[in-house]
């Protein structure tokens, strides 16, 4: 599948995440030109830009290859965004625009719904765009952009475990969403933290001890998740 250059960081991200590349694995420009439908000047750059993102290191005689993380690595990224979820949320109630309630909103109708049918995989894809938006919604470009690399390093790094009660899960979102909109930042600040500690604590690490490794490289789905190329 040929995709525009301008996304080729994004879709190597995407299959890094998805487990597409082996920790440890080389990445050479060569295939992955090949896989993406592009040169090797835009794949070159992808590489500079994950590298600097903690997805993929250099290693001296061998190029660049999938960075290997360990457990206390991992661990600092779950901490970080305990601290920077509920700041995240406190900007909001500062400075939301009615759009950016209107999508919260409208999210957290469609989860409460959803979670009283019990469709974890569309809760999991809402639950995403919901803090994806309270982000955006803080008006700040670098804690959007610092939690969005949060969350695709943790959806790489940890398996995460369905809520026990999604309807109370849903709820504690609209209860972020309602602080928020009454322009309460420390309220919005406190619920988010409760929420983002109870939903770290469902997280597992994919490879404990950081030495287990998938035996083989995965072959995605498709070649390219395209649902990722709007970050």
């Amino acid at each position: 599948m040929r995709i525009p250059a301008h996304s080729v960081c994004t879709a190597i991200r995407d299959d890094i995440v998805a487990g597409v590349y082996e920790r440890g694995g080389r990445l050479t420009e060569e295939l992955l030109a090949r896989r993406y439908g592009v040169s090797r000047v835009p794949v070159r750059e992808a590489l500079r830009t994950l590298e600097a993102e903690g997805f993929v290191l250099t290693r001296r005689h061998a190029g660049a290859c999938v960075a290997e993380p360990t457990e206390q690595e991992a661990a600092d990224l779950l901490e970080m965004r305990m601290l920077l979820e509920p700041l995240g949320a406190y900007r909001a109630a500062q400075r939301r625009t009615e759009a950016h309630l209107k999508v919260l909103r409208g999210l957290v109708r469609l989860g409460q719904e959803r979670s009283r049918r019990g469709n974890s995989e569309d809760l999991r894809s809402l639950g995403g765009w919901f803090h994806e938006t309270l982000a955006q919604a803080s008006g700040s470009p670098a804690l959007t952009s610092t939690l969005a690399q949060l969350r695709h390093k943790i959806a790489w790094m940890y398996t995460v475990e369905a809520p026990a009660d999604p309807v109370e899960s849903w709820a504690e979102h609209g209860g972020i969403v309602d602080a928020v909109a009454r322009g309460d930042g420390e309220r919005a600040r406190a619920v988010t933290a409760l929420h983002t500690e109870r939903a770290t604590a469902a997280h597992r690490l994919r490879f404990p001890g950081g030495g287990d490794r998938p035996d083989r490289v995965r072959t995605s789905q498709h070649p390219v998740n395209m649902t990722g190329l709007r970050h």
